[in-house]
């Protein structure tokens, strides 16, 4: 019964993915949307590394002075776009 009703489930995610994916796997007939995805595609292939795509030096400063600007707002220590580290300790149990 419960594998019943796991199977039931899995058939229903993989009807609603592939329902989801079907039109990126279409190609587009009208070249609106066509461009669109050509667009996004050239995207993607400009934007590896995390980095800013086209970003002049302009823009790289600005971003930098608003980095400054939030490090010292928040007292931040190091990068300010890393994520922080949590360190939890187990708590000292008397007996």
């Amino acid at each position: 019964m419960l594998t019943q009703r796991v199977v039931a489930s899995a058939q229903k995610v993989v009807k609603r993915n592939i329902g989801i994916l079907a039109p990126a796997f279409q190609e587009a007939k009208d070249p609106i949307q066509q461009l669109f995805i050509d667009k996004i595609r050239e995207y993607k292939s400009k934007s590896s590394g995390g980095k800013l795509v086209d970003a002049t030096p302009e823009i790289l400063r600005e971003k930098q002075s608003e980095l400054d600007r939030v490090a010292k707002q928040f007292a931040l220590k190091g990068d300010a776009t890393e994520f922080p580290k949590f360190q939890f300790k187990d708590p000292e149990v008397e007996k």
